[in-house]
């Protein structure tokens, strides 16, 4: 289980201008996402792309059968890459994520993907409470913007947050050059 995997959480196209819910650094995210997702398609590394399905009534975004709901073209799948599909923000509930990744032999995950305070922020805590080693490609994911107790906070400092509280016990925080350029130890 020493190998490493990219796992691109939820890169759809309702994230993205012209979407249901677009956030304000997608377009940047998913530019450094295409980056890293080249680097492990050279050195022919794990790459498992997760695609979230709302089933929930009253939601508008990732519709099943939807253009929105589709993996956006920065990251779309090559042919033989797994795509899981889940329900809900965290990738490893209620699917077969876990078995594939050690079916693989993976036990390191990089991780990206939108939004850092929903489903990477989900995905990366069950992750590294599997036992999964974690790297958060912290620039190639997005967050949204937030209001709580009439406080606005805007979206980059909830992923600022989201970021450190990750960085803080579940995962090491890099940047796609740091990853690519092997300056950040995977």
């Amino acid at each position: 289980m020493n190998k490493t995997a990219l796992l691109l959480i939820d890169i759809q196209n309702d994230y993205f201008p012209g979407g249901a819910f677009p956030l304000p650094a997608a377009e940047p995210a998913g530019e450094n996402a295409r980056k890293l997702l080249g680097h492990f398609r050279e050195r022919g590394l794990p790459v498992v792309h997760v695609r979230h399905e709302t089933v929930r009534p009253g939601v508008n975004l990732f519709l099943p059968g939807t253009d929105g709901a589709q993996i956006h073209a920065c990251a779309a799948p090559a042919p033989g890459e797994p795509v899981v599909v889940k329900h809900g923000p965290n990738s490893f509930l209620k699917t077969g994520l876990d078995e594939l990744l050690r079916g693989l032999g993976v036990g390191k995950l990089v991780v990206c993907g939108m939004m850092t305070n929903m489903c990477v922020d989900a995905g990366v805590r069950a992750a590294a409470d599997l036992g999964y080693a974690c790297v958060l490609a912290h620039d190639a994911c997005a967050a949204a913007n937030l209001s709580f107790g009439g406080v606005d906070v805007p979206a980059s400092h909830v992923h600022a947050a989201f970021t450190a509280a990750l960085a803080f016990g579940y995962a090491r925080a890099a940047s796609c050059g740091e990853i690519i350029s092997g300056e950040a130890e995977i």
